[in-house]
């Protein structure tokens, strides 16, 4: 046995160095399997160029896809959560809030303002699904609400781009209240003669799915997406029956009349820009 520290890297089978492949380089697609050049997904739009699979991006970043290049202005951004209930379960409310801002996004689970879509004037809402799984709380039903709000005072149409877990069970009744509070808004918007444009994004669940993300004068969606209130298992536990396949998938929600259009995110604003202007009249 030799006493000494190799210098020459490990000898693969047939005399070859091992080659240490730098992590995140290549991704594993989660639709088709294949294995691709992660650059080649990004550059795709986070879309996958084999299967068109459409994975989950950033708020910001469908802020910069969907509007005009300079044209965003975000408003409510200092609004955060507050642990009113002290409620606590693997590890406190406040703990998870504190965790979700701290790293680097919004600081809730939506963004909203205003911009421009191909020049038509738009109050817009994304949610940021990295924040505890994109939940509606207090802060995003308020928000969305001023969003509308603002929408009818400057007789703007009004986009909302879900993507969601539903309502956050942190906050218990009161986030369940933002349902009711949401759709009295759109309620009124509909008053004004203003169009509101919903898109729905893998997911969009629960009590976001059951207010403001199905109201849309025009409902839009992704491929594929996940659109639905109660989980699959939950439906089958429940009606005692199986499902059929695709249930609560956008194409499916698409044959039986829950979605309007299904656009790809290649062309998602230039389908946006048709519609919004198809139903507004500056």
């Amino acid at each position: 046995m030799a006493w000494f520290k190799r210098d020459n890297p490990p000898q693969a089978k047939g005399g070859n160095p091992r080659v240490r492949v730098p992590e995140g380089l290549w991704t594993k697609c989660v639709g088709c399997g294949e294995t691709i050049y992660t650059k080649d997904i990004e550059k795709n739009l986070n879309v996958c160029p084999k299967c068109n699979h459409h994975y989950r991006i950033p708020a910001m970043k469908r802020l910069e896809l969907l509007l005009d290049e300079g044209s965003f202005v975000e408003f409510d951004a200092g609004m955060t959560a507050t642990d009113f209930l002290k409620f606590k379960d693997s590890k406190s409310y406040q703990d998870r809030i504190d965790a979700a801002i701290a790293k680097g996004g919004s600081k809730d689970a939506i963004i909203c303002g205003k911009g421009a879509v191909e020049e038509t004037p738009v109050h817009i809402c994304v949610f940021d699904f990295s924040f505890m799984g994109g939940s509606m709380g207090s802060v995003v039903g308020e928000k969305i609400t001023r969003a509308i709000e603002r929408g009818i005072a400057e007789r703007t149409p009004v986009v909302i781009v879900s993507a969601s877990g539903g309502a956050r069970m942190q906050e218990s009744i009161l986030s369940l209240m933002q349902m009711a509070k949401t759709s009295a808004a759109l309620a009124k918007l509909r008053e004004a003669g203003l169009p509101y444009v919903s898109i729905l994004t893998d997911p969009t669940t629960g009590g976001v799915t059951a207010s403001f993300a199905m109201l849309g004068d025009v409902n839009i969606s992704e491929p594929k997406a996940l659109i639905g209130f109660a989980g699959p298992r939950v439906i089958e536990q429940t009606i005692r029956q199986k499902l059929p396949v695709g249930f609560q998938r956008a194409e499916y929600l698409l044959d039986h009349g829950m979605v309007d259009v299904i656009a790809s995110r290649h062309q998602l604003k230039s389908q946006l820009s048709r519609i919004l202007k198809m139903l507004y009249r500056q």
